[in-house]
């Protein structure tokens, strides 16, 4: 995502449990499918190669914090889970780091949720450290965190008492990697990412005994379309889902095909909020809220209208429209006609601060940084993303190596991009004989999900001042999975004063924490009771402000 750059009440009989994961052998691998693997492996060492382990690994430590006045005394385990093929073979090892709040046994119904960042090809250690985890990275201003030492400690706002917590790293990116022969190209792409880390879940459930605890998926940017095909995958293996939460959604990649215009409109309603923001709008609103409104409309509206004419629209009405546009994003009317009312993102950073000889963040619109060239296309860098990468950085390796005690001669990648040979299959099989996508949306593989799942609750989160994956482009997602009202009241929308990492600013991660602790208490209520929820009112079931 950056940096280049997230036996408990288990069916007992092994045949049933084959079926539960189609991909997973039915009895134990055989001893040439192991000595396969261990052999590679030897070849790995004695060539002086760090690897990851076939034989998985835990260390566990022991943590604390205070949440509401409740002291949570909980296990951390740093290891990791080996993935293995039909045949039994190891091809895999996948790093991961657990929160157990202590007295959890196998079999449990306490509720478990997986987390995992982006990318393609990011780990998982921006949710790790800076969101719902018992520690965190403690963040404020949207400006540059400050060197070392780093303010890191107990997270009042940590999920665990609501729910274990499971972070899992894609392979090829942390400590996650490729095992004996197996190439990169078997877990770099839309759909093999999404069966390694449906493997990987179902390998935990089944070592931990959390078959029949609640589950949830906790996905962020790319992370969101891999939840939409992992939610489906995990169900047609058997494993039925509580909950999946989307935070910074992208789910659908066929609007960023270039020449395709849904992505200008996607973009209009968070360029009105960055524009609220920094104060540069003639008549600015009182909140931020009611200019997003007026955005979606006129994006809906006018826009959309004046965009589907393409250079057949009227002088007349160009000049109208960009009028209308300029009201909404503080570019002027001039500048918006001569980008054929289309304006790129990376325009629209350096172009809406440009008498100050400032640029706006990617990741978050509330930074502000300074290029050596004011007079640019583009901005020079992500200055949303500089601001906080080293102290996140910094934190997890001290943390994992120092607290968690989980050491390792392999780097910590901070990226699959990173490794050699690096490229991503976007294509992907659809669910329900779909047929294959050459850009992926997940947001189908998800509504088919919903549809057999009456009892599956979606929340969706979003950040105002997110341009990497406007809120926009999410509801319209979203908004065209063609959901029955009855299924649609177990979709949610929610929206923050902040960015794509939404928790880095500390007013919007106590709104998210009360928001995720009422909807996790929905989500199982839910399920316990039986009875799936009531369909609102179309006029009711969109997205509304939070």
């Amino acid at each position: 995502m950056r940096l280049r750059l997230a036996a408990g009440l288990l069916l007992a009989t092994s045949t049933i449990a084959a079926a539960q994961d189609r991909s997973a052998p039915a009895g134990k691998p055989s001893r040439a499918a192991e000595k396969t693997a261990a052999e590679a492996q030897k070849d790995a060492v004695e060539a002086g190669t760090a690897v990851a382990p076939v034989e998985e690994r835990e260390e566990r430590s022991k943590g604390a914090v205070t949440v509401a006045g409740r002291r949570l005394p909980y296990t951390a385990t740093a290891g990791t889970l080996t993935l293995r093929d039909t045949e039994g073979k190891p091809t895999a090892s996948m790093f991961y780091t657990a929160y157990t709040l202590d007295g959890t046994q196998p079999g449990t119904k306490r509720p478990i949720t997986f987390f995992y960042n982006g990318g393609p090809g990011s780990p998982t250690f921006w949710l790790h450290m800076g969101s719902f985890a018992p520690v965190r990275l403690k963040t404020g201003n949207p400006e540059f965190i400050r060197p070392a030492p780093y303010d890191f400690g107990p997270n009042p706002y940590t999920l665990l008492d609501k729910t274990d917590m499971v972070f899992l790293d894609a392979i090829g990116a942390g400590y996650s990697r490729p095992l004996g022969d197996m190439k990169p190209a078997a877990f770099y792409g839309v759909d093999e990412d999404a069966d390694a880390f449906a493997k990987a879940i179902l390998r935990y459930a089944t070592k931990f005994g959390r078959w029949n605890s609640p589950k949830f998926l906790f996905g962020e940017s790319y992370g969101t379309l891999r939840s939409g095909a992992l939610a489906y995958q995990l169900q047609d293996r058997g494993m039925a889902l509580n909950g999946v939460v989307l935070l910074s959604s992208i789910m659908n990649y066929g609007y960023r095909q270039p020449g395709l215009d849904q992505v200008y409109l996607n973009y209009l309603p968070s360029y009105a909020a960055t524009a609220w923001y920094h104060n540069r709008l003639v008549n600015r609103p009182a909140d931020v809220a009611t200019v997003v409104q007026q955005a979606r409309e006129f994006a809906t509206g006018p826009y959309m209208s004046a965009l589907a004419k393409g250079q057949n629209i009227s002088d007349a009405e160009r000049d109208q429209v960009a009028e209308g546009i300029s009201r909404l994003i503080g570019l002027s009317p001039d500048f918006i006609k001569r980008a054929n009312l289309r304006i790129d993102l990376p325009r629209f950073q350096k172009e809406l601060l440009r008498g100050t000889r400032q640029t706006v963040g990617r990741f978050d619109s509330r930074y502000t940084g300074t290029d050596s060239d004011a007079a640019g296309e583009r901005p020079e860098t992500d200055v949303s993303s500089d601001a906080i990468s080293g102290a996140f950085i910094a934190t997890f390796n001290d943390y994992t190596t120092h607290t968690l005690g989980y050491k390792t001669d392999m780097p910590y990648r901070l990226s699959a991009r990173d490794a050699a040979g690096w490229t991503w299959n976007w294509k992907h099989d659809a669910p329900n004989r779909m047929g294959q996508q050459n850009n992926p949306n997940t947001a189908i593989d998800l509504a088919a999900a919903m549809r057999a799942n009456p009892y599956l609750q979606v929340l969706s989160m979003n950040g105002w001042y997110d341009m990497a994956t406007p809120f926009f482009g999410t509801e319209n997602d979203l908004g065209h999975m063609m959901l029955e009202p009855g299924q649609r009241a177990n979709l949610r929308f929610v929206y923050y004063p902040a960015g794509h990492m939404t928790y880095l600013n500390p007013e919007a991660l106590v709104a998210m924490k009360r928001d995720l602790s009422d909807w996790y208490d929905r989500a199982v209520a839910v399920a316990r009771s039986g009875t799936p929820p009531v369909a609102p009112s179309i006029a009711a079931a969109g997205p509304t402000p939070n």
